[in-house]
């Protein structure tokens, strides 16, 4: 019994022992943090509101005129498609050329059955030489009757007779001649001819067939150069370029005299440039896009018919433009920034206008002017009115810009605006 009691006491002292270490514990850590809370506040309000520094780089801020280009998916088309066509009815002899090949102007396509129409030539010319003969006969029966009415012999009315007779023999020959002539066309359209120099389609008729106006259409043959080549500029993209243009953003070239280059599908140049020739004269109602035709000379046949291809339009320039890095432009819940060091070396953040890309560029239209500082690298960990340790930036902003994506080409609003 008192053994028991014993060891009962001693597990009630062991436990109040361990609850008086857990709280001498808890009191040293509250000690501790309020410490710690103590020291943060008692920093004074100039330690406190004392800015950071951070390394960054700029550069300098020019305006210049940069020449800008536009890019739009385009289709090539023949300058001049021609159908080839059979003038007579008759059977078609024999195919000549070889489908696909190029051929020059007056080389021989088709050759159609041509006895028939030697035939009606031979009748034709029978019958004109029967007409001749009837009108010398009637002409020489006119002057025999010519002295007999003088002489009183003869009636007037003979005479008037005789000449009748001998000027309705006399238009007889002439339409016997024109027959003659009708019957030597006929003929000659047998031998079907390329009126011009270009690559030809398949033939759309075999040999034996007979040829009649229903079934005409034999082949066709497309021109190679000059090609045309197509694109359509959006509404959207033709008001923005209006737009620019009225703000003195945009200057044309002198005449709108625009360079059309062509981008192969593999992303080569094709060597010839071409110049705006055609600007449809309204919008197309389904698409909501307005028309342009290019031409470009195609000597060796490179590009061809219904070929997709991609435009560059050159030639107009924005005038004093500023172009900065992308990296430069930052995207904030208000829109874009950039950061700006002034004179005493602190940064504060700018919003700006921007336009479109040039590269690997920026354009930006307001907020920026020719002189300023403009940080490129570093800005991550700016705050506005930091002072910051500048480094310059080892180059420049690259001069010549790329390609600009969907720059509005300038040709299309002169035609379109012009009456």
């Amino acid at each position: 019994m008192q053994i028991a009691r014993a060891r009962c006491r001693t597990g009630f002292m062991r436990r109040i022992h361990y609850l008086c270490r857990l709280h001498r514990m808890t009191a040293i850590l509250l000690l501790v943090l309020f410490g710690m809370v103590a020291a943060g506040c008692s920093k004074g309000p100039e330690e406190k509101s004392q800015p950071r520094s951070a390394e960054v780089t700029v550069i300098t801020v020019e305006a210049k005129d940069v020449p800008v280009s536009g890019e739009y998916v385009a289709q090539t088309q023949s300058s001049r498609l021609v159908n080839i066509q059979a003038r007579v009815s008759g059977f078609l002899d024999k195919r000549v050329y070889t489908e696909g090949t190029i051929v020059k102007e007056g080389d021989t396509l088709f050759l159609m059955d041509q006895k028939p129409f030697k035939a009606q030539l031979d009748q034709a010319q029978a019958a004109m030489a029967r007409q001749v003969a009837a009108m010398e006969t009637a002409k020489a029966n006119l002057a025999r009757v010519k002295p007999l009415v003088e002489l009183d012999a003869l009636s007037k009315k003979d005479l008037d007779d005789a000449t009748g007779q001998y000027q309705s023999y006399e238009a007889a020959v002439e339409q016997a001649k024109a027959q003659v002539e009708t019957a030597k066309l006929n003929l000659s359209y047998t031998i079907i001819t390329s009126p011009v120099t270009g690559i030809t389609s398949f033939a759309q008729q075999t040999d034996g067939t007979y040829i009649s106006t229903q079934n005409s259409l034999l082949t066709t043959v497309a021109v190679l150069s000059p090609m045309w080549v197509n694109f359509s500029i959006s509404e959207n993209e033709w008001q923005k370029f209006h737009e620019e243009e009225r703000k003195g953003l945009l200057r044309m070239p002198k005449g709108n005299n625009f360079v059309v280059e062509v981008i192969l599908v593999d992303g080569s140049l094709f060597p010839h440039t071409g110049r705006i020739t055609f600007a449809d004269s309204s919008f197309n109602p389904q698409t909501g896009t307005f028309l342009l035709r290019a031409s470009v000379d195609n000597p060796k046949g490179t590009l061809m018919p219904n070929q997709y291809v991609r435009a560059r339009i050159k030639g107009a320039i924005r005038p004093k433009a500023i172009l900065v890095p992308q990296r430069a432009i930052q995207q904030g819940s208000k829109g874009h920034f950039v950061w700006v060091v002034d004179k005493d070396g602190k940064v504060e953040a700018r919003p700006v206008v921007v336009g479109s890309w040039s590269g690997d560029e920026w354009f930006v239209f307001e907020g920026l002017n020719a002189g300023e500082r403009l940080v490129v690298d570093g800005a991550l960990m700016l705050s506005p009115g930091m002072t910051v340790t500048i480094r310059q930036a080892s180059t420049a902003p690259g001069n010549p810009p790329a390609a600009e994506p969907k720059k509005p080409p300038a040709a299309a609003g002169e035609k379109k605006s012009s009456p």
